[in-house]
């Protein structure tokens, strides 16, 4: 695969690349900045990827914030719904079209998006998505990783209806020793670094359903998946109301300027 990494961390992606290319000899790997906290860096990173000319097979919307104190993205959302959940609804709507283009009958582009079992004690508030009534860092990241998976069903929807070929499934990839812990209480990082090696899975095993969603034979023209370990599960039962994914679509459309067909197409 021609592999393209989308980040807003130079250093730290481009020591990715060079480690790929190392251990798997495949020369097609490149950094594109990407800054999901910005409107304009999204819109951005999109034209000079189109610019590139290529197929876009596997789409991976893995990037995210955990825990951060009350902040705001460049474009003045709360930042865990803006980078987490605006900023992959916005990248995967704007690159919709070069997926259609290049899915096939029997050989479908696949959106995977990164979720986690947090989704479970997740509330969405539609009448404050910005967490501004009172701020929960834990309440915040939850209600984020529970509208990426309102937001995967209605995409599928959306694309069965239009018979696309791309469908769309999302991975929870458990939990994961990474960085993302630094926010929590500290009680929880001590637990991580005393027993992290028993308990939580390692970066390369955490990737592995997100690998599977992208590869795998098994899925292919299937979506509208919540899978974990490599197998399809129930993700939480408000994520399978209609309306609640409409009125999230709806209202996400509004904020990121994108048209909404909704009506149109379902």
């Amino acid at each position: 695969m021609h592999v393209i990494i989308g980040g807003n961390n130079k250093g730290k992606v481009e020591e990715a690349v060079r480690k790929i290319k190392e251990e798997t000899l495949n020369d097609k790997v490149e950094f594109l900045y990407c800054d999901l906290a910005s409107m304009r860096s999204i819109q951005q990173f999109v034209q000079r990827f189109k610019m590139k000319k290529i197929p876009l097979h596997v789409l991976v919307n893995n990037a995210g914030v955990m825990m951060v104190p009350q902040g705001t993205t460049e474009d003045g959302f709360e930042e865990h719904f803006g980078v987490n959940y605006l900023g992959h609804f916005l990248l995967t709507n704007l690159l919709l079209d070069t997926l259609r283009e290049s899915g096939a009958p029997g050989c479908s582009a696949r959106v995977v998006t990164v979720s986690s079992a947090t989704h479970y004690v997740g509330e969405l508030n539609l009448d404050d998505l910005q967490s501004s009534g009172s701020y929960s860092a834990h309440a915040a990241y939850a209600q984020s990783k529970l509208a990426l998976v309102l937001f995967t069903y209605h995409l599928q929807a959306l694309l069965e209806a239009t018979g696309s070929p791309v469908t769309a499934n999302v991975a929870d990839p458990g939990v994961v020793d990474t960085d993302l812990y630094r926010h929590v209480f500290w009680g929880t990082r001590l637990i991580k670094k005393l027993f992290g090696w028993y308990l939580f899975k390692t970066p390369d095993e955490g990737a592995w359903t997100s690998v599977y969603a992208a590869v795998t034979p098994a899925l292919e023209g299937r979506g509208g998946c919540y899978l974990y370990n490599e197998k399809e599960t129930k993700s939480l039962a408000v994520t399978y109301d209609l309306k609640l994914q409409r009125q999230l679509w709806a209202r996400s459309c509004q904020m990121t300027g994108i048209t909404d067909v909704t009506q149109e197409v379902l």
